[in-house]
């Protein structure tokens, strides 16, 4: 009998339509910064009392110390796609209401990235039970779910996508990922999203070894995508290509 993973039939039918999630509106003080350009409302974010307090899967989260407010921001296209007030222990400061939700959104970020990355490689299928079987598999495999051997191909692709990733994460909190220079970690990570036109801050270092004249060499993974990124010390990125 397939196990159930919490969470994960929630996403999937709140991705693929069968349950509407609920709409996060921002803050009326920065209300007018969804769809602007990233570099721009970041200075906004900035200069409205924000500050960016950490990175997690393809969100950014800033909190505002004078109205102790939290709020999640989703990059895409270099403009805020998501500009979603939510609770404040994501920015640190204690709460804790909404934390399966913030999960879950970001798990959300990951499956979409990989479902339109595999439409593209083997054609759109524009069929929403082809869509809804991979995000099961998906999410069955990120979260550790019994594989259903009488599901279809496309649960069985999106199975496979959800294990990679899940591996992925594992090994980024490994003590040896976080090595080597924090310039070069992060200027690759940025290059990263870059390379595989991801939210920013969705990729992080599985891996890190020095190589010839100093510099460094970085394994990174972009939800279930590996790319390999070489950099200086002081963080100027010398090369990328796939893994």
């Amino acid at each position: 009998m397939k196990r159930q993973i919490a969470g994960s039939t929630i996403i999937a039918a709140m991705l693929f339509g069968s349950i509407a999630p609920t709409a996060a509106k921002p803050p009326s003080d920065i209300s007018d910064l969804p769809g602007s350009r990233a570099a721009g409302a970041e200075t906004a974010m900035e200069s409205r009392g924000y500050e960016m307090t950490k990175t997690s899967g393809g969100a950014q989260y800033w909190w505002n110390s004078g109205t102790k407010t939290c709020v999640s921001v989703v990059v895409s296209n270099g403009r805020y796609a998501n500009v979603d007030k939510t609770d404040s222990s994501n920015c640190g400061h204690g709460g804790g209401g909404n934390a399966a939700a913030a999960v879950g959104a970001i798990a959300a970020v990951g499956l979409i990235a990989a479902l339109a990355s595999h439409k593209k490689k083997h054609g759109d299928h524009g069929d929403g039970d082809h869509d809804g079987d991979y995000g099961r598999g998906y999410n069955d495999g990120l979260y550790g779910g019994q594989y259903d051997r009488d599901d279809s191909e496309a649960y069985h692709d999106g199975f496979m996508a959800g294990e990679a990733e899940a591996a992925n994460r594992r090994h980024a909190n490994r003590s040896y990922a976080r090595g080597g220079p924090d310039a070069a970690r992060t200027a690759c990570e940025r290059r990263a999203d870059q390379y595989q036109n991801a939210p920013w801050g969705s990729s992080v270092a599985v891996s890190q070894r020095t190589t010839g004249g100093g510099n460094y060499e970085f394994t990174m993974a972009t939800g279930h995508y590996r790319s390999t990124c070489k950099a200086s010390p002081s963080g100027q990125v010398i090369d990328i290509s796939p893994y």
